[in-house]
């Protein structure tokens, strides 16, 4: 047990939902019969052993249970089962906001963060122009973090995080903000940790820099560890996982998991299809229906229905319409936009020049936009339409925004939003 610095065995998280708070009362009170709630399991019997000086990178689809163990691990969250022991001082970047008081300013928080961890004022004092230069964010020091951008918010955790002398650094996602030259800072600092044999716990959806920094990767799913071992390896698993090509293990004798929560950790969703819903409950909707969009999903360069698709390779947007009217020439469109709201591509069959042709009430038109996917790694939202011109007016028959969650795997990102596959000589 000596150069183990964390330790997590047959960890459980269960979350009670209750469909209206008044259910969370009669429960509570023990009026009426039976639970008024339905259970979430976040996290089912995972085992997990960090070793000193160790890089581990902590991989997943999103509600995998990535962010639950490390919240755990750290102490933010207690959990349902198991147990977690922990060896060293741990310095954690969670998501934004974490250990901050938003009211106060950079340098009143950094004071705060450090006494949280267990230094006294000399001590933080003696750290505090390392964590200034690091974080490099000039006079906003002394503005109220509320008043930061998400970027410079980003550097002041992280400069303090890393500078408290921590044993054991967790990190979630948090990188994902910072411009690009603040990550290669970031990265370049991993490095010395490493040299130094500090233990590093790193979660994220970049899986170059997972494969690049990581000495080995554990795979979550639907709270469940499918495996852990060597970068690629893992990152090879998580690509099929993500495009429903995964062959989920045979419960063993004994298995606490039933059939379907092992198929539901092995790729979720519809049997049929292989694949987790990417469908949004809370899309936006609107337009005359005048023409309807009755059926869309995304399929990938095999043709199997999937909302994931490895950059580089082909898909394909496919959507029905079924016509309500007699209409002159409709158009049929996609655009894609980040989680941040940003349009970042799209187009119709008007621009392509594809369609323009009357059609008549009761026709049904299947409509496929096939392209290459160089947009960088990470979660976007698909929005589809249904439009046309009524005597020189532009008219929306059908809109349906944000109607799908689009997820690009990527090994190799580049600046921006999308890839421009540059080929690089030096000679």
């Amino acid at each position: 047990m000596e150069n183990i610095a964390i330790q997590v065995t047959n960890l459980e998280k269960i979350y009670k939902l209750y469909d209206k708070p008044s259910d969370r009362i009669k429960e509570a009170l023990g009026f009426g019969r039976g639970r008024h709630h339905t259970e979430h399991h976040a996290l089912k019997g995972v085992d997990l052993t960090v070793y000193q000086g160790e890089c581990i990178g902590i991989i997943g689809t999103n509600g995998s249970g990535k962010s639950t163990i490390l919240k755990i691990i750290t102490g933010v969250l207690n959990p349902t089962h198991g147990d977690v022991t922990v060896n060293g001082r741990i310095s954690a970047l969670l998501e934004l906001g974490a250990g901050f008081n938003m009211e106060y300013n950079g340098i009143e928080n950094i004071y705060l963060n450090g006494t949280m961890i267990g230094f006294s004022e000399k001590e933080i004092d003696e750290k505090m122009d390392a964590i200034l230069e690091f974080a490099d964010i000039g006079e906003y020091v002394y503005q109220p973090v509320k008043t930061y951008s998400s970027g410079m918010f980003v550097r002041l955790a992280f400069a303090v995080a890393i500078n408290i002398e921590p044993e054991i650094l967790i990190v979630d996602e948090a990188l994902s903000v910072g411009d690009v030259f603040f990550q290669a800072k970031c990265y370049h600092k991993f490095e010395e940790f490493k040299a130094m044999g500090k233990t590093i716990v790193f979660v994220s959806h970049d899986l170059s820099s997972i494969s690049k920094y990581c000495d080995r990767v554990v795979l979550l799913n639907q709270g469940v560890k499918l495996g852990e071992g060597a970068p690629k390896k893992m990152i090879d698993i998580y690509k099929q996982v993500l495009v429903g090509q995964y062959t989920f293990p045979e419960p063993e004798q004994g298995s606490l998991l039933d059939d379907e929560e092992l198929r539901r950790a092995a790729g979720g969703g519809d049997p049929v299809q292989g694949q987790p819903s990417s469908e949004n409950p809370e899309l936006l909707e609107y337009g005359s229906k005048k023409a309807v969009i009755t059926e869309y999903y995304i399929t990938d360069e095999k043709g199997s229905r999937t909302p994931a698709i490895l950059k580089g390779s082909t898909f394909t947007i496919h959507m029905k319409v079924h016509m309500e009217q007699d209409l002159t020439a409709p158009i049929f469109a996609f655009t894609i936009k980040n989680v941040r709201g940003t349009e970042i591509t799209g187009t119709n069959t008007m621009f392509e020049k594809a369609f323009l042709e009357p059609v008549k009430a009761g026709e049904d038109r299947e409509v496929t936009f096939t392209q290459e996917m160089n947009l960088q790694g990470g979660d976007y939202l698909l929005s589809l339409g249904v439009t046309g011109y009524e005597n020189d007016d532009f008219t929306v028959y059908h809109r349906l925004y944000d109607v799908l969650d689009l997820t690009v795997i990527s090994d190799k990102d580049t600046v921006g939003f999308y890839d421009m596959n540059s080929r690089i000589e030096v000679h």
